[in-house]
């Protein structure tokens, strides 16, 4: 997996679901790409506060029904629902 990969999945979120911010797109690629499975990863791989990926992570849950999960100690587990799988798996 190359960053041009990761670039490209990012887009192409952003393009296939209005409203969806670019860090929404990435948390939603890195899952799907294996790249981050929890939101401590995904802060720590992109050098982004966690406190972000947090708040990002819970409107792709409650605003855009993309996102669920559960706390384990202080990260977040990544759970696509299956809107989110359908999104993802979109060519």
């Amino acid at each position: 997996m190359t960053e041009a990969e990761f670039m490209a999945e990012t887009q192409r979120l952003t393009a296939a679901c209005p409203g969806l911010s670019p860090l929404g797109a990435g948390i939603l690629a890195a899952m799907t790409l294996g790249i981050a499975q929890d939101s401590r990863s995904f802060a720590r791989i992109f050098d982004i506060s966690h406190a972000l990926v947090l708040r990002e992570a819970a409107v792709l849950d409650d605003e855009f029904g993309l996102l669920s999960g559960h706390l384990t100690g202080h990260r977040r587990m990544f759970q696509p629902t299956t809107r989110a799988e359908a999104l993802l798996h979109r060519s």
